[in-house]
């Protein structure tokens, strides 16, 4: 009987090693590169409009502290406008929801009402993890405009520091980053303008149908524009319930409303709004949507798409590189 002898050089033992430590120390600051990819696609998306600026002779620190301007007072405006009816509206549903769920939910042995009436009980009472949630969620979001004004301020110096990780292979990386940079520009821009589009769609329906808390489900379902497929799912459910405690034909008609306006959606407005952005299969963007939020949570299900749009580029240009190189070694070995 044969004996086979495997040896294992002290170089590829040191190389797993540190690429598990270097996976290691990546998961340890999951958090810190979540934020610098949020702020690389909001650089994505701003840096054609700071282009166009600096083609008018505006100096570049000086255009994009103007964009900074407008989306602040943009920001402000609609604070102004929705936060003090959100807040009520939402407090008030908040208020309500157990009594809502109670009347809806009929009682059963698979279900126990006071089982749901002490869960609310003690969502109630988290306040104060509530304001520390969004206390970190604001810290979040000034690091992220922090690190979008750098990267767009420094973008020119991206595009050499990167190429020096890859000797030889500087022309590729740079149409890589190209590439990156305009699917995932063209990817929030695309989200944002769904998200007002869907929003905007949502309060006027569920205020013709007389549906109570119309403004914070419209901007749920605005919200829930992010995740594809499942997210419009998702933020038709609360309507429904609330306007069943109406009728059961307002609950009706706004199934209907949610069914024709997603119907709208992916046939008229997705198309329109995200043609130049990559397309992807419906299956892939379900599995990515899962494993993301199975992985990172909600920030994985949010990124899920604009990372495998990044997975989608880097493999066609591998692939293609391949073919390119096996027909030049076919014409050379002729």
């Amino acid at each position: 009987m044969n004996s086979y002898k495997i040896d294992i050089s002290h170089k590829t033992i040191f190389f797993l090693t540190a690429f598990l430590a270097l996976l290691a120390g990546l998961f340890l600051i999951r958090d810190v590169i979540i934020l610098l990819f949020v702020a690389v696609i909001f650089m994505s998306a701003l840096s054609p409009i700071v282009t166009r600026l600096e083609r008018l002779r505006i100096p570049k620190a000086l255009a994009i502290a103007l964009i900074y301007v407008v989306i602040i007072s943009i920001v402000a405006a609609l604070v102004t406008f929705v936060v003090t009816p959100l807040t009520e509206q939402t407090a008030t549903l908040t208020t309500n929801l157990p009594k809502y769920l109670i009347t809806i939910i009929p009682e059963t042995g698979f279900i126990d009402r006071s089982v749901l009436q002490q869960e609310f009980g003690n969502f109630s009472k988290n306040a104060l993890e509530l304001s520390l949630a969004i206390f970190n969620n604001f810290i979040a979001f000034i690091s992220i405009a922090v690190l979008t004004f750098y990267l767009l301020l420094e973008r020119e110096n991206l595009d050499k520091l990167l190429a020096q990780f890859f000797l030889r292979k500087e022309d590729r990386i740079k149409r890589i980053t190209k590439r990156i940079e305009e699917k995932l520009g063209s990817w929030m821009r695309g989200q944002i303008a769904l998200t007002l589009i869907i929003g905007t769609t949502s309060y006027i329906g569920l205020s013709l149908l007389g549906v109570p808390y119309a403004l914070p489900l419209a901007i749920l379902a605005g919200i829930m524009e992010i995740i594809p497929v499942i997210g419009p799912i998702i933020s038709a459910i609360p309507a429904v319930l609330i306007a069943f405690l109406i009728s059961p034909f307002t609950a009706g008609m706004v199934a209907l409303f949610y069914f024709v306006l997603q119907q709208l959606e992916n046939h008229l407005v997705v198309p329109q709004v995200m043609k130049k952005a990559v397309g992807l299969n419906p299956l892939v963007v379900i599995l990515a949507v899962a494993i993301g939020g199975r992985l990172l949570g909600i920030a994985g299900a949010l990124l899920a798409v604009p990372i495998t749009v990044v997975i989608q580029i880097i493999t066609e240009d591998l692939i293609t590189s391949e073919e390119v190189a096996d027909a030049e070694n076919k014409i050379i070995n002729g």
